[in-house]
């Protein structure tokens, strides 16, 4: 699929501004697997090449195993999920398909179990944030497959 425009050069503080969002997010203290996490199962749902390829390679990268990616769609049923992990997906599948019953009670209340009120604000936050994404690549056909995670932050050895 060709690209239709690029909107991060049409349009820069789109790019600005939610690059500034995921930076807050990074310093809300949800752990960094957990985030893209979400964002692969969001990105999932919502059909964006670009955020899947980016979101799978940085799990990837930081040690996550292929069996648990590739399980991903099927958390419910599968192992190798932590309880926070199961929270966060079922929160994050409820508030991207909001259309289809809202956020349910129940759901809620599996969350707040696992988030204080303060991390599942930010939790999300770190779901509109990646629907924001997908809906950015998708509608303007982001060419997917070539992202490549930062490298590995060396440590200092003595």
């Amino acid at each position: 699929m060709k690209a239709r425009l690029q909107f991060f050069k049409a349009a820069p503080g789109v790019l600005d501004t939610m690059l500034k969002l995921h930076q807050y997010l990074g310093q809300t203290g949800l752990e960094e697997n957990l985030l893209n996490l979400i964002s692969l199962r969001a990105s999932q749902i919502n059909g964006c090449a670009y955020c899947l390829d980016m979101h799978w390679k940085d799990l990837r990268a930081a040690g996550e195993s292929e069996q648990k990616l590739s399980m991903l769609e099927a958390w419910r049923e599968a192992p190798g999920f932590t309880d926070r992990e199961r929270a966060a997906l079922a929160w994050t599948e409820a508030v991207t398909l909001i259309t289809q019953g809202h956020v349910p009670d129940e759901v809620y209340e599996v969350a707040r179990r696992e988030f204080n009120e303060t991390d599942l604000a930010n939790l999300t936050l770190a779901v509109v944030a990646i629907n924001g994404w997908n809906r950015l690549n998708v509608a303007f056909r982001t060419e997917a497959g070539n992202y490549q995670p930062a490298p590995k932050k060396q440590t200092a050895s003595r």
